[in-house]
C-alpha cells in the first residue's frame, strides 16, 4: 500500500477504542503488516505527527492527539453516495483507493460538495459503536469543482421550474432560471451550469444551457453521456486548418532520411470495424535461426508538431472515446483516418521497432528508425483466426510471401506468450460483450467478443515492442511517461488467499505473483474460474501514466511504455516525440514535474474515456430493460457488499443490484473476506463469482439503477447451484423497492 493509505489505516488504528499506546514496532504487529514495513510505518506516524493527529508520549509510544478546530490537512477527492453522505479518498491514493484509505463523510458534513470534487477534509474521532476502521471527517473547504455542468430532465412543479440531475449525485431537482428562454418541455432532457451547489441547508441553483430533447429519442442517450463527461465535441476550426496543412504537406516520395521498407511484406491486423490502422507486421526468419521481427508504427509525430492547435487538441482530449455507437478521435479524421493510418497499397511514414529473438524467444537485440512502409495486405482478427485454424484453403488467395509471413507469426507470438507467462505475468480471463445496435442507436442484443490466438499474436508483439522501447528510453537516463502499475497491498493479497483457501483451493500466500499464476492456471475451465478471476481482479490496482521507473506488476516488466497507438493516446505520441529528438541528436527536454502533472492529466482523461462509455453502455440497457421487466437471465456476482449482490449478466451485459431484503428464504450475514452472502441454513451463501438466475425487478433510467430478483431456473425444483457448486437460493414474491443505503453504499470497482 502506499504511504497515505499506510496513514489512513493506521490513524484508524490509533483512534479505534481499544488501542493502547505503543512504540511503531508493535504497530506493525498489531496491523499484521510485514516486519519489512517497519521504516514505512515509522514514516507515517511521524508524518502524522507533523499533522498534529498524533503525538508522541513517554518512551516514544504513539497516542492519538486531541482534534483541534483547524485540523484540516487532508486532501482528496470526494464521492457522494444515493443517501447523502460519501467518501473522501486521499488525493494521493485517489488512483487505486484502498477501503480503509477512504475517509467517510457523514451527510451534514459534505458542505455543498459533489462528486468529483477535490475538497479539503478535517478529521474526526470516531463515534463510539462505529467502525474502527472507518476514518471519519468533515468537509472544511471545496477547492476544485469537478465540473460546474450536470445532464437531467426536466420536471416543473407547479409554476416552479426544476431540474433532476441524473444518478443520485443529488437527491433533490435543482431549480433552475427562465427555463423559456431555451424552449424547454417537460420531460426533455438537458443541460444545466450549476450556478450554486445545494447542500443540507440550501438548495442548488442552475441555469439551462442545452436542450438535448425527449429522453428515448434517437442520439440523445449518447449526446446527455458526452454532455455529462464533458467529452469533446467537433475539432475547432484552427485545429481542422491545420490537419489540412498537414495534408497538403505530405509527399510520400520525400522520404528525408528514412528507411525505405516499402518493398518488405508488411500486413496489418485489426478489427473488422477499425478505421484507422496505427500498426502494422513484418517478420522474418534468419539463417542462424534467429527470428527479426518489424513493428511498425504510424509516426502520428510527423503531422501533429509540438505546441500547434492540433498539438493542444490532442493533449487536451487525451484519448480517443469509443462509445457504443460512435468514436471520438484524439485527432481529426484527416490524420487518424488517412495521412497516418497505415492503409494498404499505400506508402506511409511510421517508426519502426526491430527485434530479433533468439529461436528459443529470448529477445537479443532492438533498434529503432524512422521508416517508409507499404502495407501489402489488410486483415482483420475473424480472417487471420480462420487461417489459423486451417490454413489449407488460404494458399490460392494470398501470396507465397504474406502466407509464409502469418504462419511464422503465429509461431512465435505462441513463444513469445509462453515465456512471458512463465515468467510470472498475470493475465485473468474475464469476459468481453459487445452491444449490437440498430440504425437507431437502440440496443438489440449483445455478443460476446471471443479473445482469440489472432488477436494474442498482435498483443505479444506489441508488448515486446513497448517494452523494448521503454528500456532503449531508460539506458539512456532519459525521463519519459511510463505504463505504471502498483502492485496489490499485502493486505489485500492476503484477504485473495484467504478468499481462494475458502473456496476449498489449497494454497501457499499469494503475495507471491507466480502463485497467482498457479491458481489462475488450476480453475481454468473449472466452475471456481469466474470467482477467482473477479477476486484477482478486484486486488489489483489501476494502471496509470507517470515518470516513475515503479514497472509494471501484472505485465511483470520493471520498464514499460505505451509507444503503438499514438493515433488513440497522447502518451505513446510523447514517446514518439522523444525519439525524434533522440534521432536529430538532440538532448530532450526532461522536467519531471511537468512529466508528473501530463501523467496525471493523461491518466485522468483515459479514466473519464472508460467511466463514459460504460456510463452509456449502461443507459442503453436500462432503456432496453425497461421495456422488459421480468426478463430472466444468467448472471454472474460482481461485487458483495451487506446491503446485497451486484450481478451481471451473462449473455446481456446489463449490471444491477439484487438487494439482501430480496433474499426472503433465509437471514443473511455479510462476510467482507469471502466475498460473500451466507445465509444461516448450510448450502445458501452467494460468493463472488457465482452465476445465478435472475429476473429484472425494477428500472430507473433517470437514476440509472437496475433491481434484479433472484430466481429458480425454470424447469428446475428448488434451489440451484452455483457456480462453484454452492447452492443459490430462489426468491418466492416480489419485495417492494428496497432502500439503498448504509455507509457502505458505494459500487465497488
Amino acid at each position: 500500500m502506499n504511504l497515505d493509505e499506510l496513514e489512513a489505516q493506521l490513524l484508524a488504528h490509533i483512534r479505534s477504542g481499544g488501542y493502547r499506546p505503543c512504540k511503531p514496532r508493535m504497530l506493525v504487529r498489531q496491523l499484521g503488516l510485514p516486519e519489512t514495513q517497519k521504516p514505512e510505518v515509522r514514516k507515517a506516524v511521524k508524518r502524522l505527527a507533523k499533522r498534529g493527529l498524533v503525538t508522541y508520549g513517554s518512551n516514544h509510544v504513539v497516542q492519538p492527539a486531541a482534534v483541534g478546530p483547524r485540523e484540516t490537512g487532508v486532501v482528496g477527492v470526494f464521492r457522494r453516495a444515493a443517501g447523502g453522505y460519501g467518501f473522501v479518498t486521499p488525493r494521493a491514493a485517489s488512483t487505486a483507493p484502498a477501503r480503509s484509505a477512504d475517509i467517510y463523510i457523514p451527510a451534514r458534513r459534505t458542505a455543498d460538495a459533489a462528486s468529483g470534487d477535490v475538497v479539503r477534509v478535517r478529521l474526526s474521532k470516531s463515534k463510539r459503536g462505529a467502525d474502527p476502521q472507518r476514518v471519519r471527517g468533515e468537509i472544511v473547504e471545496v477547492l476544485e469543482r469537478e465540473t460546474h455542468q450536470f445532464v437531467g430532465r426536466y420536471r416543473p412543479a407547479g409554476d416552479l421550474p426544476l431540474v433532476q440531475i441524473d444518478g443520485t449525485l443529488f437527491a433533490q431537482p435543482i431549480p433552475v432560471g427562465d427555463p423559456g428562454a431555451k424552449n424547454v418541455r417537460p420531460d426533455d432532457i438537458v443541460v444545466i451550469e450549476m450556478i450554486r451547489f445545494p447542500s443540507h441547508t440550501q438548495a442548488g441553483e442552475a441555469v439551462i444551457t442545452e436542450v438535448l430533447g425527449p429522453r428515448g429519442e434517437p442520439g440523445v442517450d449518447t449526446l446527455s453521456i458526452m454532455r455529462e463527461y464533458g467529452l469533446p465535441g467537433a475539432f475547432p476550426d484552427d485545429v481542422l486548418a491545420s490537419a489540412r496543412e498537414q495534408a497538403a504537406q505530405f509527399d510520400p516520395d520525400r522520404l528525408d532520411g528514412r528507411v525505405d521498407l516499402t518493398g518488405a511484406t508488411v500486413i496489418t491486423i485489426d478489427p473488422a470495424d477499425a478505421r484507422d490502422f496505427d500498426d502494422a507486421i513484418s517478420l522474418e526468419k534468419l539463417d542462424n535461426g534467429h527470428w527479426k521481427l518489424g513493428v511498425h508504427i504510424a509516426d502520428v509525430a510527423h503531422f501533429v508538431p509540438p505546441k500547434s492547435p492540433l498539438d493542444r487538441e490532442a493533449r487536451e482530449r487525451g484519448t480517443s472515446v469509443y462509445l457504443p455507437d460512435r468514436v471520438i478521435p484524439m485527432l481529426p479524421e484527416v490524420i487518424s483516418n488517412h495521412l497516418a493510418s497505415l492503409q494498404p497499397q499505400r506508402v506511409r511514414f511510421a517508426r519502426t521497432v526491430w527485434l530479433e529473438f533468439t529461436p528459443e524467444g529470448v529477445r537479443c537485440h532492438s533498434e529503432i528508425v524512422r521508416s517508409a512502409i507499404e502495407s501489402k495486405h489488410r486483415f482483420n482478427y475473424d480472417e487471420v483466426q480462420r487461417f489459423f485454424d486451417k490454413p489449407g484453403p488460404w494458399k490460392k488467395k494470398l501470396t507465397p510471401a504474406v502466407y509464409a509471413l502469418l504462419q511464422h507469426m503465429q509461431e512465435l507470438a505462441l513463444l513469445l506468450r509462453r515465456r512471458r507467462l512463465e515468467q510470472g505475468a498475470i493475465e485473468l480471463v474475464l469476459p468481453e460483450i459487445k452491444l449490437d445496435l440498430d440504425d437507431q442507436g437502440q440496443v438489440t442484443g449483445a455478443h460476446v467478443v471471443e479473445h482469440t490466438t489472432s488477436h494474442q499474436v498482435i498483443e505479444e508483439f506489441m508488448l515486446a515492442a513497448n517494452q523494448a522501447v521503454a528500456e532503449q528510453l531508460t539506458a539512456r537516463e532519459l525521463l519519459f511517461l511510463r505504463r505504471l502499475h502498483a502492485p496489490p497491498s499485502p493486505l489485500k493479497l492476503r484477504d485473495l488467499t484467504q478468499f481462494v483457501r475458502e473456496l476449498g483451493l489449497p494454497c501457499e500466500s499469494l503475495e507471491s505473483r507466480f502463485e497467482i499464476r498457479r491458481i489462475l492456471a488450476a480453475v481454468a475451465g473449472r466452475p471456481e474460474e469466474a470467482a477467482v478471476n473477479y477476486a484477482v481482479l478486484r486486488s489489483m490496482q489501476k494502471a496509470v501514466y507517470g515518470p516513475a521507473a515503479a514497472g509494471h506488476y501484472a505485465l511483470h516488466m520493471q520498464h514499460y511504455c505505451h509507444f503503438t497507438s499514438p493515433i488513440r493516446r497522447y502518451p505513446d505520441l510523447t514517446v514518439h516525440r522523444l525519439l525524434d529528438r533522440l534521432a536529430a541528436e538532440r538532448r530532450p527536454t526532461q522536467d519531471l514535474d511537468r512529466l508528473a502533472l501530463l501523467g496525471d492529466h493523461c491518466s485522468q482523461r483515459e479514466q473519464r474515456a472508460a467511466d463514459a462509455e460504460r456510463e452509456l453502455i449502461k443507459v442503453k440497457l436500462l432503456n432496453y430493460l425497461r421495456q422488459h421487466v421480468g426478463l430472466r437471465m444468467r448472471a454472474v456476482i460482481t461485487g458483495v457488499e451487506d446491503y446485497g449482490l451486484f450481478v451481471q449478466g451473462v449473455e446481456l451485459p446489463a449490471e444491477g443490484l439484487v438487494h439482501v431484503s430480496s433474499l426472503a428464504d433465509d437471514y443473511y450475514r455479510y462476510d467482507a473476506t469471502s466475498h460473500s452472502l451466507a445465509g444461516h441454513r448450510a448450502g445458501h451463501r452467494y460468493r463472488l463469482g457465482d452465476l445465478v438466475d435472475v429476473e429484472v425487478l425494477r428500472v430507473d433510467v433517470d437514476r440509472r439503477e437496475l433491481d434484479f430478483r433472484v430466481v429458480t431456473p425454470e424447469g428446475a425444483e428448488g434451489p440451484h447451484t452455483g457456480a462453484a457448486g454452492r447452492r443459490s437460493a430462489p426468491r418466492a414474491g416480489r419485495p417492494a423497492r428496497p432502500k439503498r443505503g448504509g455507509p457502505r453504499g458505494k459500487r465497488p470497482r
